[in-house]
């Protein structure tokens, strides 16, 4: 696989307009509204998501911005989620937890609670080809 961390920060940055033309995982998170830090590890983003949306997106560390929750993964563990068929092991948010390659911390309920709208938002750059064809 091939990918550098910018790649990863650039895919990243282009979730909030591929969040805008889903309309399905809009809907799905709907009574969702929270701040959380989300992203690489070495770039991580300040997210405010109202009914579904992501209405703002700030690179952080931001000055007294607070959040909830954090996920927060290696770059090469995002390029591994987002290829078209993952790896076993890198194909869920949990699992690349697990491995020991992202950080899942704060106020869990709302992240276990949309935990599905989550997988989903954090997978857009999968359907936007960046593991490959589109």
């Amino acid at each position: 696989m091939s990918f550098t961390p910018g790649a990863v920060i650039t895919a990243f940055e282009a979730i909030p307009d591929l969040l805008a033309r889903d309309a399905a995982l809009t809907a799905r998170g709907r009574w969702l509204d929270v701040d959380c830090l989300l992203g690489p590890s070495t770039q991580p983003f300040h997210v405010a998501i109202r009914a579904g949306q992501i209405v703002d997106m700030t690179p952080a560390p931001a000055l007294m911005r607070s959040w909830r929750f954090s996920y927060r993964a290696t770059p090469a563990a995002f390029a591994a989620y987002w290829q078209q068929m993952p790896p076993a092991g890198w194909h869920d948010l949990l699992a690349i937890n697990k491995r020991g390659h992202a950080t899942l911390e704060g106020d869990l309920h709302p992240f276990m609670t949309h935990l599905q709208y989550f997988k989903d938002l954090l997978a857009l750059p999968r359907q936007n080809g960046f593991g490959g064809a589109p």
